[in-house]
């Protein structure tokens, strides 16, 4: 994989939060403007995050066609400094961090010794020997355990710095202009999967262009103590385009719509990177050994014998799937739904599910998923639903 290939932005389930050690939950520091915007806030992953201001469908729609703010303070960062801290990533996760360039980012996971998915992640590589690792909030405490087991006999530092970011993303088609008003750093310049450190409204931040939502766009890591100022200049500069605040619902049908793995749905300690048709994110070339590399090797060479195939459902009907639903075939199961919801830019309800092989073509036809007892007809068709044009 290149630093730019498009992959997605890690992100954790809506429907397993959990609550920190002490039974509360957490709140970033845009907790009281999220409030004063009236929006409706969800237990997320021991997190309490705005799950939507009004109309989720509005803020999808305002994603797709002009811009959406979003606070994504829930995700853990985790710095890795040190000589050998590329020896170690290339150790403790799948992909070959080793040869990412300073600025650049990556997509990639962390495994199990038996190939089952951890996390995925994105790595962001800061400085010749600095990297930021990003997890998903659900799985950021295992993230952070699991590297610095896997860190003994490196002589590199894991550090969490969970508490040293808010972050604040804007991601659509207006996203540049906006940014671009409020800072002096080259956004032509960056590409996709890169990120370079400047000012944002007088905030220092690392300006990052990656996104989970299928659109062009911006996430932007700044200190706590910055957030509600970058907040409210972002919200500034994009009145005259439409930008609006968005919350995790939205982000949740927009990844859905671009055809992008959700943890705890589409993968899980159960599934290997192959099982989740993301083989390609593991690095057999690289050098040295890595944890998982055995399971994996096998399940590489098994990846075209596996009985299900990750496929998207779009609906015949109006019925909605949801994750857990059974897919089914001539009266019999051939597979789950991971994820479902309406899709506001196809018009119908879409899916992504595991099916069998022998149903996995594009265009296969006489399959249904079976909601409360009625087999409704969908389509199997490629991923993603939506790629925007670049």
């Amino acid at each position: 994989m290149t630093d730019g290939e498009d992959r997605p932005r890690p992100s954790c389930p809506l429907e397993t939060p959990t609550v920190s050690s002490t039974g509360q939950l957490r709140h970033t520091a845009l907790d009281a403007l999220h409030r004063s915007l009236g929006a409706t806030m969800t237990d997320f992953a021991g997190w309490d995050m705005p799950l939507r201001y009004g109309s989720e469908r509005d803020e999808h729609t305002a994603v797709r066609t002009r811009a959406g703010l979003f606070d994504l303070s829930h995700m853990g960062e985790i710095t890795v400094t040190g000589p050998q801290a590329a020896q170690l990533l290339n150790f403790a996760l799948v992909g070959n961090i080793a040869s990412v360039g300073v600025g650049r980012a990556r997509y990639t996971m962390i495994c199990q010794a038996d190939g089952g998915i951890l996390d995925d992640l994105i790595v962001y590589r800061l400085g010749e020997s600095e990297y930021m690792v990003v997890a998903n909030a659900s799985n950021a405490q295992v993230v952070l355990d699991a590297l610095t087991e896997r860190a003994a006999g490196f002589d590199a530092e894991v550090r969490d710095d969970r508490d040293a970011y808010a972050l604040i993303a804007v991601q659509g088609p207006e996203s540049p202009g906006i940014l671009a008003s409020l800072t002096d750093a080259d956004l032509d310049g960056l590409k996709y999967y890169a990120g370079l450190p400047g000012t944002v409204a007088g905030v220092p931040a690392l300006i990052a262009r990656t996104g989970y939502t299928g659109e062009d766009g911006f996430e932007l890591f700044v200190k706590p103590e910055h957030a509600v100022q970058l907040w409210q200049a972002l919200t500034k500069a994009g009145e005259g385009v439409g930008l609006v605040p968005c919350g995790l619902s939205c982000r949740d049908t927009l990844r859905l719509e671009a055809g992008m793995p959700l943890y705890g749905h589409e993968l899980s300690r159960e599934l290997t990177p192959f099982d989740a048709g993301l083989g390609r994110v593991v690095k057999f070339d690289k050098e040295g050994d890595f944890v998982g590399r055995a399971a994996l090797r096998e399940a590489a060479e098994d990846a075209n014998h596996e009985p299900r195939v990750l496929v998207g459902l779009v609906a015949e009907g109006r019925r909605v799937p949801r994750a857990g639903y059974a897919v089914v075939a001539d009266g019999e199961v051939i597979g789950e739904v991971t994820s479902g919801a309406p899709s506001p830019t196809l018009g119908k309800p879409i899916a992504m599910a595991y099916v069998d092989a022998a149903h996995a073509a594009p265009g296969t036809t006489g399959v249904g998923v079976d909601i409360r007892g009625s087999h409704e007809p969908y389509e199997v068709v490629a991923l993603p639903f939506y790629k925007r044009q670049k």
